[in-house]
C-alpha cells in the first residue's frame, strides 16, 4: 500500500497533497512501516430486526415532565417562578454547540461502529466553579493530545477526542439528604445545583446556578476552540505537549521517544510533498459531552436546527445517561430519545440483556450507526462474567452500537483515613478485560472512558507516578470522585496502545 501510494506521488509529479484526517492519522499510525490497520477479528452480525412501535409516541423538549415518565435524580426547588425564570433565561441564551458539530461527531461514531476509529472520552468527574481557569482547561486538553497521539500511532486508527468539559456539574446522589453531626441538609448534587459548602443556604437547590454554569461553559468551549484551531494543535508542536511534571517521569521519556518517530514521518512526508500545515495537521476535532441529568437545563438549551427541523441539545455534543436514571419509564430514556445528539448509556453488570436491547431501541429506534454508545463499567471480573453475553445479544439482535470501556467508576473504594479513590491497577485490568472479551467476541472495542485532570493530582493510587494511600492528602482536589492525574493517564494510553498492537500483529511502540 505504502509503496503504490510513492508510486503514485512519484508518476503523478505530486507537489502538493492534502489528505483526509483518517489518512493522515493511518500514515501516523503506521510509522511509514507498511503496518496494518487494526481491524476485528469479525464485524458481522445477525440481519437487522430493529423493532418499531407502529405508533411512535409523540416528543418534545418537555414531555419529559409526563406524568407517565418517572424523573430520578432530580433536585427539588423551592420556588417554581425561581425555576421557570431561569430557564426562561436559558431559553433566550445562544446555543453552545452547533447542528453541524454534533453531525459531524455522529459520522465520526458512525465509523468507530464499524470498527474503524477508537473513542477517547476524558474530564473532570465533576467540574467546579472555583477550579475554573484557563491553565486547567489547557492542562487536560494537552494531556488528552497526548493519549490521542498515542493511541493513534499504536492501534493505526483514528482517535475520536471528547471531553468531559463544559457542562459535566451535575452528579446522581445516593441519597437525597446528608447528615453531619445532626444536621441534616440536601445532599450536594453539583455546582449547577447547590454548594459543596455544608450550611443552609449553601446547599439550597438554586435554578439560578444552571445559569452560571451556562456562563462558565460557553467560556470552557471559546477556550477549547482556540486551543484545538488557533495553532496550539499543530502536529509540529507535539513535543511541547509534555506538561511540566510528565516530563521528567518514565511516560514522558516514552511520549518523547515517540513524539520522535512521528516528527521523522512529518519530515518524510514533507519531503515527498505532503502539505504538511494543512489543516488536517495543524488543528484538530475536539468535542465535549457530559451526563444528561439536570433536565430542565438540557430543556432550555434544546433547539431545532433550521436545515433539518431536527432537535438538538445544544449544551453539548455527546451525552449519556447514567446507570442510575436508564430506567425504561425514566424521563432521562423519555428526553434522549427525541434529540438528534449522539448518545451514550452506563450499564453495569445489573443490566440484563432485556433491559439492554429495550434500551438501544427506545435511543435509536432507527438502529443508526454512530448514534449510540454502550458506556460498560463493572469491574473486571465482573465485566468477563457478564459483558459476552450483553454482546452476544447486541450481536443477534443486529443493533449499531460503539462499546466504550469506564474502568473508573467500578474500581471506587474508600480508604482507612476516609479518602474514596480508585487503584490504578485495578482500572487497568478492567480495561484489559474489556480488550480480552471484545477479541473472544469478535466485535469492536471502541473506545475508553475516563475521569482524569491535567493537573498533578494525587487522588488514585498506583501507576508510575506511585500515589499511594499515605499520599493521598498531597493533592486531593476532587469535588467528587478521583481522577488520574496526568502521568497517570498517559501511562495507561500507552498500555492500551501497545495491547492495540499486539492484537494487531503489529510491533511495540
Amino acid at each position: 500500500w505504502f509503496r503504490d501510494l510513492l508510486i503514485h506521488i512519484h508518476n503523478n509529479k505530486v507537489d502538493k497533497m492534502n489528505l483526509s484526517a483518517s489518512i493522515t492519522a493511518f500514515l501516523l499510525a503506521s510509522g511509514f512501516t507498511g503496518g496494518a490497520a487494526f481491524v476485528p477479528s469479525s464485524l458481522t452480525t445477525s440481519p437487522q430486526t430493529t423493532r418499531l412501535n407502529a405508533a411512535v409516541k409523540e416528543w418534545s423538549p418537555t414531555s419529559w415532565t409526563n406524568d407517565d415518565v418517572v424523573a430520578k435524580q432530580m433536585p427539588e426547588y423551592e420556588s417554581q417562578e425561581e425555576l421557570e425564570d431561569a430557564i426562561q433565561t436559558l431559553n433566550k441564551k445562544a446555543p453552545l454547540v452547533f447542528a453541524g458539530e454534533v453531525r459531524r461527531l455522529h459520522d465520526q461514531l458512525a465509523q468507530v461502529s464499524q470498527g474503524q476509529g477508537f473513542v477517547l472520552m476524558g474530564g473532570d468527574c465533576a467540574e467546579s466553579f472555583k477550579e475554573f481557569n484557563v491553565n486547567h482547561i489547557r492542562d487536560t486538553f494537552q494531556v488528552m493530545l497526548q493519549m490521542a497521539l498515542v493511541l493513534t500511532f499504536g492501534s493505526s486508527q483514528p482517535v475520536v477526542k471528547i471531553g468531559r468539559m463544559a457542562g459535566q456539574f451535575a452528579k446522581p446522589r445516593s441519597t437525597p439528604m446528608e447528615e453531619k453531626d445532626g444536621v441534616s441538609l440536601p445532599s450536594y448534587r453539583g455546582d449547577n445545583v447547590n454548594c459543596e459548602e455544608f450550611t443552609a443556604e449553601g446547599r439550597r437547590n438554586n435554578p439560578n446556578l444552571m445559569v452560571k454554569a451556562y456562563d462558565q461553559s460557553a467560556q470552557t468551549l471559546n477556550i477549547l476552540r482556540a486551543f484545538s484551531t488557533g495553532g496550539f494543535a499543530d502536529i509540529s508542536r507535539l513535543q511541547a505537549w509534555n506538561l511540566d511534571f510528565v516530563e521528567d517521569t518514565d511516560e514522558g521519556s516514552r511520549y518523547r521517544n515517540l513524539a520522535t518517530k512521528v516528527d521523522e514521518s512529518m519530515r518524510f512526508m514533507k519531503a515527498v510533498g505532503i502539505d504538511t500545515a494543512s489543516q488536517e495537521f495543524t488543528t484538530v476535532d475536539f468535542y465535549t459531552a457530559h451526563e444528561c441529568l439536570l433536565l430542565p437545563y438540557e430543556q432550555a438549551l434544546t433547539r431545532k436546527d433550521s436545515t433539518t427541523g431536527k432537535y438538538y441539545d445544544c449544551s453539548s455534543h455527546m451525552l449519556w445517561v447514567g446507570e442510575r436514571t436508564r430506567d425504561l419509564d425514566s424521563a432521562h430514556l423519555e428526553f434522549t430519545r427525541g434529540i438528534g445528539n449522539p448518545l451514550g448509556v452506563k450499564v453495569s453488570d445489573k443490566c440484563t440483556t432485556e433491559e439492554l436491547i429495550s434500551t438501544i431501541e427506545t435511543m435509536n429506534p432507527l438502529n443508526t450507526p454512530g448514534k449510540l454508545s454502550i458506556i460498560v463499567r463493572m469491574g473486571a471480573e465482573k465485566l468477563r462474567k457478564h459483558l459476552p453475553e450483553l454482546i452476544r445479544a447486541v450481536q443477534r439482535e443486529g443493533k449499531a452500537v460503539v462499546w466504550i470501556s469506564d474502568p473508573m467508576h467500578g474500581n471506587t473504594f474508600a480508604t482507612e483515613n476516609g479518602y474514596k479513590t480508585r487503584d490504578f491497577e485495578a482500572i487497568r485490568a478492567e480495561l484489559r478485560a474489556f480488550f480480552d472479551v471484545h477479541e473472544a467476541m469478535g466485535s469492536h472495542p471502541g473506545g475508553v472512558h475516563l475521569e482524569m485532570t491535567g493537573d498533578d493530582v494525587t487522588e488514585c493510587i498506583g501507576g508510575v507516578s506511585d500515589v499511594s494511600e499515605e499520599t493521598l492528602k498531597d493533592a486531593y482536589n476532587t469535588t467528587c470522585d478521583p481522577r488520574l492525574n496526568g502521568v497517570q493517564a498517559l501511562e495507561l494510553a500507552f498500555l492500551i496502545a501497545e495491547g492495540m498492537r499486539r492484537r494487531a500483529g503489529l510491533p511495540p511502540l
